[in-house]
């Protein structure tokens, strides 16, 4: 990267990885945005975002890349319940601010999760964000950790209840079942964050 920078929204688009926000090596929140070009090795400046985000999360939905929730440098750990969104395939020039579509508080780095919602409904339809946590029957209350795998599966992992044993779940779509995944005991601890890679 250009610069130093920890906690911050990632994601991969069409063989590029796009990053943003975050905070610099003295702490400070960012609101600057990058794409990294693998195959030309190349990193290019994005438009800005409205205002600073830390330990946001980041997720890529359609062309999308959406940086969620985070805090500002003079408000930490006030989680926003905002997020921004910047068209990849547009030329990625402005960024959509969305109020409302992440729970104000609470930190989503990990927990991230999205859903498509039937036509019809009360919302019309589309697309929304929820915390594994709240899914699953309780069988993830606590640290969930969702990984997309691809094809429609997720592993997430957490435990029932503070100080709980650590379950690993795969899970089929948004709303499918829940199948344990066996771990040995020696690999079965905390997971704060994961990520999977294709290659």
């Amino acid at each position: 990267m250009p610069a130093a920078r920890s906690f911050f929204a990632a994601g991969e688009w069409d063989g590029k990885v796009v990053v943003a926000g975050g905070h610099d090596e003295n702490k400070n929140a960012l609101k600057s945005a990058w794409v990294y070009d693998v195959k030309g090795d190349e990193w290019r400046e994005l438009a800005a975002m409205s205002q600073e985000r830390d330990e946001c999360e980041g997720v890529v939905i359609g062309s999308e890349f959406w940086v969620v929730g985070g805090y500002r440098t003079e408000s930490q750990g006030e989680f926003e319940d905002s997020a921004e969104a910047i068209d990849l395939s547009a030329g990625a020039s402005e960024w959509r601010r969305v109020e409302g579509v992440w729970k104000a508080g609470q930190c989503p780095r990990s927990c991230l999760g999205v859903t498509t919602i039937p036509k019809g409904g009360k919302s019309g339809g589309g697309l929304a964000l929820f915390n594994w946590a709240e899914m699953g029957g309780g069988a993830v209350k606590v640290g969930a950790c969702g990984v997309q795998l691809g094809a429609g599966m997720t592993l997430v992992s957490g435990s029932a209840y503070q100080g709980g044993p650590q379950g690993f779940y795969a899970v089929e779509g948004q709303n499918g079942k829940w199948n344990k995944v066996s771990v040995p005991r020696q690999f079965a601890g905390f997971v704060q964050s994961g990520c999977s890679a294709e290659v």
